[in-house]
């Protein structure tokens, strides 16, 4: 029998997900407010059947996925709440922040209905279902959270499910999940956009701000560029977590401080040196809380139609390219051409293809 898999919100993260689970077993309901969107799903073959209708979506679900922004997800709890769910159904979410839902759902238990929080670390520089794909969680890290209340049984169904995706899957405590994520990605998004504002405040004295930074300053702040409402909503659900980082990142920075103006050269050393010691342990290009970048910095001739020619060859080797731009200012980075791909192995891809053709490319390491 057919396990029937609702997937609420059929964009990116929700369309991906049921590319990846979706098989001979499995029957994958979409829901969305906008009909275009189910239409598109259906077409691309997302979704076996869709629906703006939240209560026939949910109707005898035994899976019920919540793939909306941090704010939405309230909402969807709250209509699950009192809407007529199948007995043992479990519902997941793969929103970033775990401890505010876990409280928000303790109360499903009484239904037999269990709430298991779930977090892909994955994600792509394009959005929508369009650009859904079945292997976006593939060597992801895909964090679970299920309270101590939910039965064995229960994780143990979501898991088995989720391992269709071909992600590593972790079990956290929410509460361990929101600490560790606020460090490693919510607070570097209040320190990019902090980055970000103490720069334009200085602009407005000089336009070389603003140009000088097309260059590494761009690079390392790329995520300030993150939707406002969504890391409202986040921080916002992650308020403790990020107060007591913020009082943490104060004294580090207090500490760099301390030792430049005390001149105390082998202390700055050794800051630095910490750093780029434990920085240097952290695996190459994996997928982790912040996507990664899979860029190509390719060194090429000013010269016309040379993107072109690039574009082509790449185009000719079926390597997808999500984005491309040229380097004003080349700064640690060898190559004038940014390519960015979808993944690892799409960069690995390009970068024997131009290879072969006498192109000099580099990445990131």
């Amino acid at each position: 029998m057919k396990k029937k898999v609702a997937v609420l919100g059929v964009g990116l993260i929700g369309g991906s997900l049921a590319l990846a689970i979706k098989n001979e077993q499995t029957e994958i309901i979409g829901f969305d407010v906008e009909e275009e969107t189910l239409q598109q799903a259906l077409a691309l073959g997302v979704i076996d059947q869709g629906t703006t209708h939240l209560a026939k979506a949910v109707q005898d679900a035994d899976f019920i996925f919540l793939c909306s922004p941090v704010a939405k997800l309230f909402e969807l709890i709250s209509f699950l709440r009192y809407t007529p769910l199948k007995e043992g159904a479990i519902i997941s979410d793969t929103g970033s922040t775990k401890g505010t839902l876990v409280e928000w759902t303790s109360d499903f238990q009484k239904k037999n209905v269990h709430f298991i929080g779930g977090h892909p670390m994955a994600g792509s520089h394009k959005s929508g279902v369009e650009a859904a794909h079945d292997h976006l969680f593939e060597n992801a890290y895909y964090v679970l959270t299920p309270d101590q209340s939910i039965p064995q049984e229960a994780v143990d169904s979501l898991q088995a499910l989720l391992a269709q995706t071909r992600a590593n899957i972790v079990i956290l405590d929410p509460t361990e999940h929101d600490q560790i994520v606020g460090a490693i990605s919510h607070f570097p998004h209040i320190i990019a956009a902090a980055l970000v504002k103490q720069v334009e405040r200085y602009s407005d004295e000089s336009p070389w701000y603003h140009q000088l930074a097309a260059g590494g300053f761009r690079d390392i702040t790329r995520i300030a560029s993150s939707n406002p409402q969504m890391w409202r909503d986040i921080l916002l659900n992650n308020r403790k977590v990020m107060l007591d980082l913020a009082e943490d990142w104060k004294k580090v920075l207090d500490e760099i401080i301390t030792l430049v103006r005390e001149s105390d050269g082998a202390g700055i050393q050794n800051f630095f040196q910490e750093a780029r010691s434990f920085r240097d342990q952290f695996p190459e290009r994996k997928k982790g809380a912040i996507a990664p970048m899979y860029d190509l910095f390719v060194d090429v001739a000013d010269h016309p139609g040379v993107i072109g020619r690039i574009t082509t060859l790449l185009g000719e080797k079926e390597i997808s390219i999500t984005n491309i731009r040229i380097l004003e200012i080349r700064e640690d980075i060898m190559g004038v051409l940014t390519v960015t791909f979808r993944s690892d192995e799409d960069l690995e891809r390009a970068r024997e293809a131009l290879t072969e053709e006498g192109y000099r490319v580099y990445s990131r390491e």
